[in-house]
């Protein structure tokens, strides 16, 4: 080969590696930044899972309090309260 056509072939063989390496680290930081998504929705989905939890215990302690108030009673309150009586007892702790 003429010293022309080397130095052609050895500069395409460069630019094929610059562009390699610039995918490659591309690749890289696509994964760091999935990795990190993850993590995140992993975070929220627990955080999630608690408030669901901690309005769960919240409502029902609001019904309970409602139907305990003479101003929430229905025709039917002495059954209703003997009901929730040990729901409210259990949700104070």
């Amino acid at each position: 080969m003429m010293n022309a056509d080397m130095d052609a072939v050895e500069t395409e063989n460069q630019i094929e590696l610059e562009e390699k390496t610039r995918l490659i680290n591309q690749v890289l930081e696509l994964q760091h930044t999935l990795e990190d998504l993850s993590a995140r929705v992993d975070a929220v989905k627990e955080e999630n899972l608690k408030l669901k939890s901690e309005n769960q215990v919240l409502g029902q302690y609001i019904e309970n309090l409602m139907s305990a108030s003479s101003v929430f009673q229905t025709t039917d309150t002495k059954s209703k309260r003997k009901a929730l009586l040990p729901l409210c007892l259990s949700n104070s702790h």
